[in-house]
């Protein structure tokens, strides 16, 4: 058997997901006797798999499904690269939504108290007899999957309760929490990623699906540019630049077939898929419409002809926008005859059809993370730390945009820092479109977030409070008084 599915998926779904089969039987760690587990290597990689599960694609449970349970879907439905018709994408295109819906509320609401998971799980590792050496490889992993999640939460809604061990160990006693200040929020995460990096594998020896110490930093560089902290950006990718491990893959494309992740020098991070849903991919299925040949889907989503408008005809990275197809019923549907299922935009597959798939799931591995974010977030930091763009930065942007098969960029068209973020924005659109949701943290940061919304869906819901999703009413009743909503949603 693959090894990736033996350790990464089997024992985490014999050891932790349970209720998939009627002969699994689910195991609870946080109920677990610290003094008689975990004693053995095998124990700490069970309790290790346990933390990985929250981050699957899984439309019940992953925070990573592709479908609009997951991150990547609602997120990049708030910004001009999808657009929905209807139920909660089209909430999201609009910026329409409110602490009563569910959809936006139950990021928080669900994966929360997997945060207080991995913190026992840390403390029960700690209190362990096994070695030294095997605490220290398992408490990294745990600390990358907590300040992965820590910071895909704040992300969305800002700070958040994060229990500290003290209370945790106290399960009977009820004591509502306060959120994080937002310093104590960053410094957490950090610390967390920061730790994890020094313990987790070089990118070499990282088995595929799981952390390294690059996918640490490259969480660390999110983080920090979100906080515009330019800097620690530009330290951190010549961290993963160093490694000498990544390069750009030749084919853009490529990297969504069948294999292409699995085979990819440029994939920092990867969630590995199946057919039996072990982690999900759902894409095809969200995406194409039921008339698509070969294999349809339910069309749940389009992209949108602005975006689509925005790429240069020649760049492949669009080649997976899908704005023409012959249907089953024999019709051809493009822009000039969209029926209802290309009005707004055409079809955002990104990724292998996977046309031969025997259910409604893929095989196709979800990317998280690749190289050309680095080079990107290298170029648009260096860029702003300086207060201009140079031959340097402009340099990272065109080896991004040659693999795209597209001309070099020239450093006199983009001589301010306003023109030379405007057009790294897009950049970044047309590079990461429909992969980890990160597009609408770049719209917040660079200030259009809003205007984007106004601009593209028309939307008359968009305001400068909806760049943080809301926290659900009973999450706020339950803190009484000592968790505090995010503003405008009172």
């Amino acid at each position: 058997m693959n090894i990736r599915k033996l350790l990464y998926f089997c024992l985490t779904l014999s050891l932790v997901a349970g209720g998939c089969t009627k002969d699994l039987v689910p195991v609870d760690y946080s109920e677990i006797n610290p003094n008689i587990f975990p004693k053995t290597e095998s124990d700490l990689q069970a309790m290790v798999n346990a933390c990985y599960h929250p981050l699957r694609g899984a439309w019940s449970d992953g925070i990573h499904s592709t479908s609009e349970r997951g991150i990547m879907y609602l997120s990049d439905a708030t910004t001009e690269i999808l657009h929905g018709k209807y139920g909660d994408q089209n909430l999201a295109s609009l910026l329409n939504y409110r602490p009563t819906d569910a959809g936006f509320t139950h990021y928080y609401d669900d994966f929360y108290n997997k945060v207080s998971r991995m913190t026992m799980t840390i403390n029960l590792i700690t209190e362990s007899k096994v070695s030294e050496e095997l605490k220290k490889r398992a408490i990294a992993e745990v600390r990358c999957a907590r300040g992965l999640l820590c910071y895909e939460l704040y992300d969305l809604y800002g700070p958040i309760v994060v229990a500290p061990i003290e209370v945790l160990k106290q399960p009977l006693v009820e004591e509502p929490l306060a959120r994080l200040s937002h310093d104590e929020m960053v410094t957490f995460i950090e610390d967390d990623l920061t730790a994890a990096a020094a313990d987790l594998p070089h990118p070499s020896e990282a088995e595929y699906g799981r952390f390294s110490k690059a996918l640490a930093k490259m969480i660390l560089i999110r983080l920090n540019l979100h906080e515009k902290r330019w800097e620690k950006v530009e330290a951190l990718c010549n961290d993963i630049i160093a490694y000498n491990y990544f390069s750009l893959d030749k084919s853009y494309v490529d990297m969504w077939s069948l294999d292409g992740a699995q085979k990819s020098k440029e994939v920092i991070w990867a969630i590995p898929c199946d057919y039996s849903g072990t982690s999900e991919n759902q894409w095809q299925l969200m995406v194409l419409p039921a008339n698509y040949p070969q294999k349809g889907g339910w069309g749940t989503i389009q992209s949108t002809w602005w975006f689509y408008d925005t790429f240069e005809n020649e760049d492949v990275r669009k080649t997976m926008l899908i704005a023409s197809y012959t249907g089953t019923d024999g019709v051809v549907y493009n822009r000039s005859n969209p029926g209802d299922i290309m009005d707004w935009g055409p079809i955002p597959l990104k990724m292998n059809a996977d046309a031969a798939r025997t259910t409604s799931l893929s095989t196709v591995d979800i990317i998280m993370y690749r190289y050309a974010d680095v080079l990107l977030s290298k170029a648009e930091a260096v860029a702003n730390k300086t207060g201009s763009p140079s031959a340097e930065v402009m340099e990272l942007v065109n080896i991004v945009r040659r693999r795209a098969g597209l001309q070099d960029k020239k450093l006199a068209d983009f001589s301010t820092l306003s023109a030379f973020n405007d057009m790294i924005l897009t950049e970044r659109s047309h590079e990461f479109w429909c992969e980890n949701g990160q597009y609408r943290a770049d719209l917040i940061r660079h200030g259009k977030f809003v205007s984007r919304a106004q601009l593209v869906k028309k939307s008359t819901y968009a305001a400068e409070y909806k760049q943080l999703f809301p926290f659900s009413l009973k999450t706020i009743s339950e803190g009484k008084g000592k968790f505090i909503q995010n503003p405008g949603y009172n």
